[in-house]
């Protein structure tokens, strides 16, 4: 099963010379489990496939704002719309988490706690624990978080499945197959690295993430890609 990447931008020179763009995190971080994709880039014009035509999805971090409200991410949010009815996988990852929420009627914003960068501790809710998504995962893991906005209302009816000290919509559901994150499970520590040195800053020691045996972030990715296909 062929997976669509939408891609929704890409990183800053520096970060894309050492470490390639966006989609090519997900390439790398897929073909771990041995999933292929296909990568659709709207933001450079391309067309975006009609929702029946897409077998699973997962939209992209940026360094564009959801806020700005800009014209190829205003069709991305329209193509989430339509996709809906027909409970089709999804997952959004930072940009993406902002921008499904955004366009299923939740509130985008710059967080009035700060932004994450680094690292951040990601606590599972009751709901989270419940939830097919994060079996067998434990209540607590460390994550790869590089953002300034946040969801500060979620849509109605979507069920927050994780927070973190700053943010509490760490992970969202919407509907059976539709879901979330604001952290970043396709980072590494070189693609951690390099985004923090663009603001000038050092991520938080990532011998916390390292240390485990389990990469509990990309391990959520993979589980999405596991749901996807057995509704496929």
């Amino acid at each position: 099963m062929a997976i669509t990447i939408i891609e929704t931008g890409s990183p800053p020179e520096s970060v894309l010379a050492r470490c390639g763009q966006t989609a090519d995190w997900f390439l790398a971080a897929l073909a771990k489990i041995g999933k292929k994709a296909d990568v659709i880039r709207p933001y450079l014009g391309e067309k975006l496939p009609e929702p029946v035509s897409v077998t699973a999805a997962i939209i992209t971090g940026s360094w564009s704002m959801v806020t700005d409200r800009e014209e190829w991410s205003e069709r991305i949010a329209e193509w989430i719309r339509k996709a809906m009815p027909f409970d089709i996988p999804l997952f959004g990852v930072c940009y993406g988490h902002q921008l499904m929420a955004h366009a299923l009627g939740g509130i985008v914003g710059d967080n009035p706690a700060g932004g994450e960068t680094g690292l951040a501790d990601i606590e599972l809710t009751q709901a989270g624990k419940r939830n097919l998504l994060l079996d067998n995962f434990p209540e607590n893991f460390p994550a790869c978080v590089f953002h300034r906005q946040s969801v500060l209302k979620p849509p109605k009816d979507c069920d927050i499945l994780a927070v973190s000290k700053k943010d509490r919509c760490q992970i969202l559901r919407y509907g059976t197959s539709a879901f979330s994150v604001q952290f970043h499970p396709e980072f590494t520590s070189e693609i951690i690295e390099s985004a923090c040195h663009t603001i000038g800053t050092k991520p938080d020691t990532l011998s916390a993430l390292t240390s485990q045996k389990t990469n509990w972030p990309l391990r959520l990715l993979h589980n999405f890609c596991r749901i996807a296909e057995d509704i496929g």
